[in-house]
């Protein structure tokens, strides 16, 4: 899930932005301390919206640089059990597909990419035995989160498109499109 968080704190400016005026140098230096920062608590940091308020400036004896007592506020992407998700698919490999999810990349193990006998194809595609559906690098698909860990960096994310409404989106489709003509052919069939 995708936040806005406004955040009070004391941001440290290295000695290298000081040139700049005083907001700008406060922005610099966010940005950089935030470059693909992800930790449980904020989640993946997308970007620095805004810098609402800069306070005066602190100098702490022994240490170059100066500290902003601030409010600012960032976009952040903040991964949640059972979530759906959007993804495009970024890697395929012989257990399973990995899932570009815009801020980080999450993992469908072969197991979970569909409901049937799944095998790795020669060409980097993902097979179904009986469905004949296939899974292949840039296919977009919606997933739902099974298991997130935080032990490494970026988080490991689990995947699982096995469970109705989720898969390629082309699947999906189909399956709307086959339930619609079923719930006709049962109402024509009432009508005689």
């Amino acid at each position: 899930m995708f936040y806005i968080l406004t955040i009070k704190d004391h941001v440290r400016v290295e000695p290298e932005l000081f040139a700049l005026p005083v907001r700008q140098a406060v922005i610099k230096q966010l940005e950089k301390t935030y470059a693909e920062h992800f930790d449980k608590e904020l989640g993946a940091v997308v970007k620095v919206i805004s810098v609402d308020e800069v306070g005066e400036g602190i100098i702490i004896p022994g240490d170059a640089a100066v500290y902003y007592d601030t409010q600012y506020k960032l976009l952040v992407f903040q991964p949640e059990l059972n979530e759906i998700v959007y993804g495009i698919i970024s890697q395929i490999t012989s257990f399973g597909a990995f899932v570009n999810l815009g801020v980080v990349e999450g993992l469908i193990h072969i197991s979970q990419t569909m409901d049937d006998y799944v095998t790795f194809g020669k060409t980097n595609v993902l097979l179904g035995r009986n469905s004949k559906k296939s899974l292949k690098p840039n296919d977009l698909c919606l997933a739902r989160i099974v298991a997130i860990s935080y032990k490494t960096r970026p988080p490991k994310i689990g995947l699982t498109m096995r469970q109705a409404g989720l898969g390629k989106l082309e699947w999906i489709a189909e399956a709307k499109r086959k339930a619609k003509q079923q719930v006709a052919s049962g109402k024509k069939e009432k009508k005689k």
